[in-house]
């Protein structure tokens, strides 16, 4: 049963056991929120090791010892997490257990349910057609439900209207107007009608808005993908609607080459958006409508938690 065959309470308590129940025991630790970041306070200097930000510098203790050194940062015990839910039409699509939106509101869903119990402030924007509907940050569970079943009503309401939804101007509202500091959660399937180029090198048009939002907050990217926009399947002619622009094509999907110039346009698409979220320093997670999202969060924190603690050891021979 998917989330849009529940009533929304039965479906915000099933996401909810899910998450906690699955991810709870993974995921405890020191605070640094969903993924390990940065606090405000300084701690302690270090010498600098590959991989560390070099807008942490400590020219002080450089210039004294010679020696490049970065401040370490104590982890903040409070913190203000920001969710950009893209509502786009794109996202009403899918062809397995789950359509994309609703995926997108399991991966607000996880977010939050790992924060709220800590006391931290959650907060929403949602991104339908060309407005940007927000949801002020507050604590506590009912708060976090309440952004949940905003998230579920602004899913079903039966719109097939094309618009065009810009994210790059949603991404620069919410750098602009969220200006303290923590972590930002992006939840797009990253298709915009504006781009029509695949090559990795050409910046996607939402790449320097994302950037500043890097250079202000720690920044998870939560890609949404269905199967069926990676590959076509042999099912003869059929008609395909792009739902953001309205525009109309037949396909015939019985051509092995159609079918291949589909797969490489695809997975150079993807592409382009990984290589664009490593230029901007963004965490990205790719989530699938047809696997199980809640494994594949756990892998990717567990991952990310551990390079960040590698990172962050002191060198042989120096204890902390």
């Amino acid at each position: 049963m998917t989330i849009s065959q529940l009533a929304p309470e039965r479906a915000l308590r099933r996401l909810e056991l899910t998450v906690v129940r699955r991810l709870e025991g993974y995921l405890h630790g020191e605070h640094l929120g969903l993924l390990p970041g940065p606090g405000t306070e300084l701690a302690e200097a270090r010498e600098y090791q590959v991989g560390d930000d070099v807008r942490r510098m400590d020219w002080a203790v450089t210039a004294r010892t010679t020696v490049p050194h970065v401040r370490d940062l104590i982890a903040d015990r409070e913190l203000e997490t920001w969710a950009l839910v893209d509502l786009s039409g794109s996202m009403d699509f899918g062809t397995s257990t789950l359509e994309k939106r609703e995926l997108a509101v399991a991966a607000v869903a996880t977010v939050g349910f790992l924060t709220h119990r800590l006391g931290d402030r959650f907060g929403g924007l949602m991104l339908r057609d060309s407005a940007l509907r927000r949801w002020p940050a507050r604590s506590g569970r009912l708060a976090l439900y309440g952004l949940l079943r905003a998230l579920l009503a602004e899913q079903f309401n039966g719109d097939e209207e094309a618009h065009r939804s810009d994210l790059a101007a949603a991404i620069e509202s919410m750098a602009r107007t969220q200006r303290k500091r923590g972590l930002r959660v992006i939840v797009s399937d990253f298709l915009t009608p504006q781009d029509g180029e695949v090559a990795s090198q050409i910046e996607p048009s939402w790449e320097r808005a994302m950037r500043k939002l890097t250079a202000q907050h720690q920044v998870l990217a939560v890609e949404i993908v269905d199967p069926r926009e990676l590959e076509l399947p042999n099912i003869g002619v059929v008609t395909i609607g792009d739902p953001e622009t309205g525009e109309v094509r037949e396909i015939d999907t019985r051509r092995r080459k159609v079918r291949e110039a589909f797969g490489t346009a695809a997975l150079a698409q993807r592409e382009r958006t990984r290589a664009a979220l490593r230029r901007v320093g963004a965490g990205h997670l790719v989530l699938r409508t047809d696997r199980d999202w809640v494994a594949d969060t756990v892998r990717f924190v567990l991952a990310y938690r551990h390079v960040a603690s590698r990172l962050h050891q002191p060198p042989k021979g120096v204890a902390r």
